[in-house]
């Protein structure tokens, strides 16, 4: 069965859930901190954290994820790799833009795809291969498809909240204890500007392809699938996560969190304020992603709030607050088309 497909049934199997059966529960949410944390832990490592066994957690997790509820991805950072991240936003007659974006999000180049401003922009994170757009196929068709009013695409710089952190790294339930106690102890080494790229070969990125469907394949089926043994797999995935190449990221099915007022934030900032704000906005709660990116506005954040007053509040105090701030411009999301993974498919 192609994973479209299985990812379909899970769908249609949360859509005859009732909202009590939607929601996680804490111990649930524990067992997705400890994931966000670090996403290979063995059940071992997990419940000595939890306080429980091995195979309550080991349960656990078998339920959550044969449930469709989450899943543990295995991402690699674009520009360890020599890639360029991008993020683009089209404008469109509001008729064209669920059939765009569907289409979008099936795209392999594509890692996340969102509606807005009503049912007339569609946002997506583009990845294209080497520095610069003329790569991305996507880029180039996009302007001359029918019913596109504007494309626009801005370079993604710098992460300053994202990719292995999620917001449950700030509201999560675990102490300060067990997040110790589960972070690795390898950490990834901290490249610069001048740092090169880490070369892959074949093997690499078919073993990344295989972690980007499910973080937590066993060894020996990664090696299975590879071709390379057990022992080589085990190392290859240590290697790429200490170069930075290799981070675990939680995906959480749309249909078991509640959808909250969510939006984009495009904030326009002083180039010698722009570090600091990017650092205020990342420890903001409400904040799910924070990046410098190119353009007029150079801070794109992913905002996640209960209502749409408490995002007005946000707008006015926090942000308002910012360093630097020239200029904000609010794009709110309607639907999420496709998450961080491969493409999943979701209706109205």
């Amino acid at each position: 069965m192609r994973e479209s497909d299985i990812m379909g049934s899970m769908k249609t199997y949360l859509d005859t859930l009732s909202r009590a059966d939607r929601e996680l529960s804490e111990e649930d949410l524990t067992l997705a901190h400890a994931l966000q944390i670090n996403g290979r832990a063995s059940f071992r490592e997990i419940a000595d954290a939890l306080g429980v066994s091995d195979q309550t957690a080991a349960r656990r997790w078998s339920r959550l994820q044969s449930a469709g509820k989450l899943r543990v991805l295995g991402l690699t950072d674009p520009q360890r790799v020599g890639d360029s991240p991008w993020i683009v936003r089209v404008r469109c007659t509001p008729d064209a833009a669920a059939s765009i974006g569907e289409v979008l999000a099936r795209r392999a180049d594509t890692s996340w795809v969102n509606l807005s401003s009503g049912g007339t922009e569609i946002s997506c994170s583009v990845r294209t291969r080497g520095p610069g757009t003329e790569e991305s196929l996507l880029l180039q068709k996009l302007p001359r498809t029918p019913q596109v009013v504007d494309v626009s695409a801005h370079c993604l710089l710098h992460v300053f909240f994202g990719q292995d952190l999620g917001t449950i790294n700030k509201s999560g339930p675990l102490t300060a204890a067990q997040v110790e106690q589960l972070t690795p102890s390898v950490q990834p080494e901290r490249a610069t500007a001048d740092t090169p790229p880490v070369a892959l070969d074949e093997s690499d990125r078919h073993l990344l392809d295989l972690l980007a469907r499910d973080g937590r394949a066993a060894p020996a089926e990664l090696a299975a699938a590879t071709g390379l043994s057990v022992s080589t797999v085990r190392r290859r995935i240590t290697e790429l996560r200490i170069a930075g190449v290799l981070y675990f990221d939680v995906e959480y099915h749309p249909g078991v969190l509640h959808r909250k007022f969510r939006a984009a934030l495009w904030l326009e900032v002083d180039p010698s304020r722009l570090a600091e704000a990017g650092a205020a906005i990342a420890a903001h709660p409400e904040v799910s992603f924070a990046a410098a990116v190119t353009g007029t506005a150079t801070l794109y954040a992913s905002i996640d709030v209960a209502t749409a007053q408490l995002f007005y509040r946000y707008l006015t105090e926090s942000i308002a607050a910012l360093p630097g701030l020239r200029h904000t411009a609010t794009v709110p999301i309607h639907r999420t088309l496709k998450g961080p993974g491969p493409y999943l498919p979701t209706r109205a």
